[in-house]
């Protein structure tokens, strides 16, 4: 079949769009469009699995993802400790738990929960895992969050944590992006698809009712509605014993919310918490914790602040402030033991942590020791409401992670678990560089590989720079294994659109100036290449999601700097990602393309209708996607290479047709993808002599 395949099952033109020739492949599971994705898969898969060294690859990466001594992260409710665990054996996984004094042995017995697998055989579907809401402080009452394939989009059921099955008449609930949690044991928050009107055009709730048991769900009592514009409306209730109550949240867009307190009778309306629209903001017994993304009551953007709750509705507005950034230094994250609250910083992004302690007459705080530098931080459990027990991971990018167990108040952390080296790191270095991008910022990246290098060589170049996400080290025994093992160089890129530097350096490439994350991308490229660590011909680069946006935009932009290129479930087509799926969820982050004033510079940067037939030659280019992707469009990348190929451009493009926006559920899959996208790498930036 070609890629001029009949055009009538596609979604039309809206009324600002110029004609597109491959509409039809937005049609996610029309015969026409999927006829076309095999026909594509076939061409990659011969083209790639064919190489010897594809099995090879294939087999590591299976192996490291199904090692045995990888980390159990785990989540504590009450006496038991939750974790989900997926290897060779469990391809679907299980959900599992124990204690702490079994989970600090070397091998834990583990009681099974709920095994996929099984459930998947039983009936008939390919579940994914999808999470879990526990009621406290009782933890036996669960919502089970089943999603089809990956998709976003999930099944909730009710499950009983003491006998272990489904609770037969429990609340259940049909597909959708539905948002859920436990009010008491006869009642929830949800928001799901009530029919028209009820979803935001992004696919997201825009009521919040009340569900009590035994009720059917549509009569679920409305408590709280958002306007047809919004992103969505979420409901939750503060179990804290003795700080009982719920909240409500008004998402305007990706970056402004509003937060109400409801009344404790029910009677009345919401009261609005007086915050800035683009805070984050969170609430822990009495306190009311701030971090601005805009100046605020004298402090900085980026700042954390804390206010005593009921002072602070009452019209009391001095702060505690907890944090202030500065150039070099800004603020990761933050959380709550029972007493305490953990703060991470990051200086040019290498982790920093404090504990800081409220007490009558302010707040103390005190260094947490035990961070190396170049490494990251990140509290991954606490238990809020019962203690100070915290559970910390420390990893770089040649760091197998440590989890450490500490309790706020005390001395000393007892390491848990140490994650296996799965890689040959003797000879290997890490760096850290700064890029000079065109209007002078100093742009960071990591750089790992030889320590002795002889010269130029293959380097793979990792981006994202898009929804305050920053790249921090981590350690990847993938990449270890598929890429720095065979004598590459890896290198990732701390480009502006990410939260490396706090709110500014994200705000500086929102919207009509997303092109200085591209920029900065270029900027980290041609570095590499001044300082003799590889040459265009051996770079190649790699992204997914808005990461993969970055990709396209690298190709068309910059094609003259790099050897190969690889983007992951992308968004491509920057005038119509707002009709599709998720995507009028990003308009906040890139502007609307049915307003005249972003119109221009989202088609500028719009690397399918970049695709020029003629100039410099376009390196080869990998496009990974997912039928089940219910967040970005597979008709992305879909139509990116089938305008690619019509124009006699290099591109190869796989879908799986499950998968999600992760790209894969299972180890297998993910193992198959990977091998895809270094054996593509190695054909193209190692080629024989």
């Amino acid at each position: 079949m070609s890629d001029e395949a009949p055009r009538d099952r596609a979604p039309a033109p809206g009324p600002h769009d110029d004609f597109d020739p491959y509409l039809w492949l937005e049609d996610v599971s029309g015969e026409t469009a999927l006829a076309w994705v095999r026909e594509r898969n076939a061409e990659t898969v011969a083209a790639l699995t064919a190489d010897p060294g594809f099995k090879v690859v294939e087999r590591e990466v299976r192996e490291v993802l199904d090692d045995d001594g990888r980390i159990p992260y785990t989540v504590r409710r009450g006496p038991h400790l939750y974790n989900f665990w997926q290897d060779a054996d469990r391809l679907r996984g299980i959900w599992r738990r124990t204690t702490l004094e079994e989970y600090r042995t070397e091998q834990p017995r583990w009681e099974t929960v709920l095994d996929l697998d099984a459930l998947a055989a039983a009936e008939g579907e390919q579940w994914a895992w999808a999470g879990s809401s526990v009621l406290a402080p009782g933890h036996r009452h669960a919502l089970v969050m089943l999603s089809r394939d990956g998709a976003d989009a999930c099944v909730v059921r009710e499950f009983d944590l003491e006998t272990l099955e489904f609770v037969e008449d429990g609340f259940t609930v049909e597909e959708a992006k539905t948002r859920v949690g436990w009010i008491d044991p006869d009642h929830l928050w949800i928001g799901t698809d009530f029919g028209p009107g009820t979803m935001s055009p992004s696919g997201y709730p825009l009521q919040v009712r009340r569900w009590r048991r035994g009720t059917p769900l549509h009569e679920a009592e409305t408590v709280y509605e958002g306007r047809p514009t919004d992103l969505s409306a979420t409901g939750w209730r503060d179990h804290t014993p003795g700080f009982e109550r719920d909240f409500v949240a008004r998402g305007i867009d990706f970056w402004n919310q509003e937060l109400f307190l409801l009344p404790e009778d029910g009677a009345g309306p919401p009261e609005k918490i007086d915050v800035p629209d683009d805070a984050v903001t969170g609430v822990h017994r009495e306190w009311l914790v701030v971090n601005p993304r805009s100046p605020w009551l004298g402090q900085p953007a980026g700042s954390l602040l804390a206010f005593r709750f009921d002072a602070y509705r009452a019209g009391d507005r001095s702060p505690h402030v907890l944090f202030t950034p500065d150039e070099r230094t800004a603020l990761a994250g933050y959380s709550w033991t029972r007493n305490h609250l953990v703060l991470r910083t990051r200086a040019d992004v290498s982790s920093r942590l404090e504990l800081l302690t409220p007490a009558p007459d302010g707040w103390t705080r005190a260094p947490l020791a035990g961070v190396p530098p170049l490494s990251t931080a990140t509290v991954t459990c606490t238990d809020p409401d019962e203690s100070d027990e915290y559970f910390l991971d420390v990893t770089g990018h040649l760091q197998p992670s440590t989890l450490y167990r500490g309790v706020a108040g005390t001395d000393g952390l007892e390491v848990l678990k140490q994650a296996p080296a799965l890689f040959d790191t003797a000879g290997l270095t890490v760096s850290q560089y700064f890029a000079t991008s065109p209007d002078g910022t100093r742009v960071p990246y990591f750089v790992i590989g030889p320590e002795d290098r002889p010269g130029p060589g293959p380097a793979l170049l990792y981006g994202y720079g898009g929804f305050e996400i920053s790249m921090v080290p981590s350690y990847s025994a993938v990449t270890g294994r598929a890429w720095l093992a065979r004598g590459g160089t890896y290198a990732v890129a701390c480009i502006r659109g990410g939260r490396e530097y706090g709110p500014a350096w994200h705000q500086a490439a929102l919207g009509a100036n997303r092109v200085r994350a591209y920029e900065d991308f270029a900027a980290v490229a041609r570095d590499l290449t001044a300082r003799g660590i590889t040459t265009p011909a051996q770079l190649g680069i790699e992204g997914g999601s808005n990461g993969g946006l970055l990709m396209g935009a690298m190709l068309t932009r910059e094609p003259g700097l790099f050897g190969a290129v690889v983007a992951h479930v992308p968004l491509l087509d920057m005038l119509r990602f707002h009709k599709l799926l998720a995507g009028a969820s990003w308009t906040a982050e890139y502007g609307d393309p049915d307003d005249p004033a972003d119109r221009p510079h989202l088609e500028a940067i719009s690397p399918y209708h970049r695709i020029r037939a003629d100039g410099p030659p376009y390196p080869p280019l990998l496009l990974l996607t997912s039928t089940r992707d219910d967040r970005v469009h597979p008709g992305h990348a879909r139509k990116m290479a089938a305008r690619l190929r019509e124009l006699g451009h290099p591109v190869l493009f796989h879908e799986h047709l499950g998968g999600g926006h992760s790209g894969a559920t299972d180890h297998q899959q993910t193992a198959f993808n990977e091998a895809l996208v270094h054996t593509f790498l190695r054909e193209r930036l190692t080629p024989p002599r």
